[in-house]
């Protein structure tokens, strides 16, 4: 048996959290003895549960907080639900390691209580949070934008290692964050292809129009949906394209907000909005969409992140058009078409563009898809998890 690990993440339940369960299981099936601490969310309701050897914690969390009493109210219920279930962990199951998945950055301040025992702090990072609220809010001052800074240094100087998601969160893990780099790896949120599997399409879901632009994600206020809206707006509007329909796979905080926006766009007979979905669903979907779209704005978030939908079209095998963003190149290369960045009206061309060329749609598909199996599937990324943790346990770092 190897060692125990408590991963504690904060914003997604288990096993809904893909990259979360991905890392939980793999360390199970390599010997590690591995708890989760999640909160609850729609489906995944029990409070404690064991599934494919992974042991699950949840707790209840307030609704997503908005400024600085909102956020203190969500991070502080968080951290005493979060600390509570860590001192229960420790008692029944024990770990040596606290693995701390972000949004936020203050995880640390739990495994902080547990330093005594020797328990060490490993940094799952997954998103930029100095970032992610210039994204949210526009600005990069105030207390709140100073606050994440602080909680990001602070989080690198208690973390034994890193695991990071593409070479530039490595960059800032060295940078910003100070760590040295032999103790940053870059884990990238590989897809499992078991789990992906390319299916026939079902064309009833395209209500008897001819093509379908699929979008799978989170539906909240920095992922882009108006830049896809607005994209199938001058489709229709400007460039007669009666001929698409849009299938909106996902949930979060916006999702009514966008409903309404749809509707008053006039859009409501070609977007399907299906809310947050199950894997069946989620797979009829993006398998009868002849392409997929990420319309993520450029931001300096957006821009330093890897997009799982992203590798996830690829691995389906869909040819993507997406705004040119760093990472978003990197990951798709040749399968996917990028429009100028925040310009909804040729994200709509190239979409046009895409559709109108179906020899393009098929090499872009190989492309992708063999890009995902030979390189970025969590077969071969997953590698970056499982030697992290034999160099932590093995004493090669300190």
């Amino acid at each position: 048996m190897n060692g125990k690990i408590l991963i504690i993440v904060e914003n997604l339940p288990v096993p809904f959290d893909t990259r979360v369960w991905q890392e939980a299981t793999t360390l199970v099936e390599n010997g590690y003895t591995v708890s989760v601490i999640c909160p609850k969310g729609k489906g995944y309701e029990k409070e404690q549960e064991t599934i494919s050897g992974v042991h699950i914690y949840r707790h209840d969390l307030p609704a997503e907080g908005s400024g600085p009493i909102g956020y203190a109210k969500e991070y502080g219920s968080a951290l005493y639900h979060e600390l509570r279930l860590a001192k229960k962990i420790y008692k029944k199951i024990g770990f040596d390691v606290i693995h701390g998945c972000n949004p936020p950055d203050d995880i640390y301040m739990v495994a902080s209580r547990f330093r005594k025992y020797g328990v060490r702090y490993v940094f799952d990072h997954h998103d930029i949070c100095p970032e992610l609220f210039e994204a949210k809010f526009g600005k990069k001052k105030g207390l709140l934008y100073r606050t994440q800074t602080w909680l990001e240094r602070k989080t690198y100087q208690n973390a034994a290692f890193a695991f990071v998601t593409n070479e530039s969160y490595r960059q800032i893990a060295i940078e910003r964050g100070g760590m040295a780099p032999e103790k940053v790896y870059v884990l990238r949120s590989g897809p499992k292809l078991e789990r992906l599997k390319i299916q026939p399409p079902k064309e009833e879901l395209k209500g008897g129009r001819r093509y379908m632009v699929g979008y799978l994600g989170v539906i909240g206020k920095q992922e882009g949906i108006p830049y896809l809206l607005e994209a199938a707006r001058y489709l229709r509007e400007e460039m007669k394209r009666d001929d698409i329909c849009y299938g909106i796979v996902g949930g979060g905080t916006s999702l009514e907000e966008l409903k309404a926006l749809s509707a008053s766009m006039g859009l409501d007979d070609i977007v399907t909005f299906t809310g947050r979905a199950p894997d069946d669903v989620m797979l009829d979907y993006l398998n009868t969409a002849d392409i997929c779209v990420n319309p993520d704005e450029y931001n300096p978030m957006n821009d330093k992140s890897t997009m799982n939908k992203v590798l996830e079209y690829m691995a389906l095998g869909k040819p993507i058009v997406q705004f040119d963003l760093t990472e978003g190149r990197f990951s798709a290369r040749e399968a996917s078409l990028y429009a100028k960045p925040n310009d909804a009206v040729d994200m709509a061309k190239k979409i046009a563009e895409l559709l109108d060329n179906e020899e393009k749609r098929k090499q872009m598909s190989a492309f992708g898809r063999r890009r995902v199996v030979e390189e970025l599937s969590w077969e071969h990324t997953s590698k970056a998890l499982l030697e992290g943790y034999r160099a932590f346990f093995e004493g090669e770092i300190k």
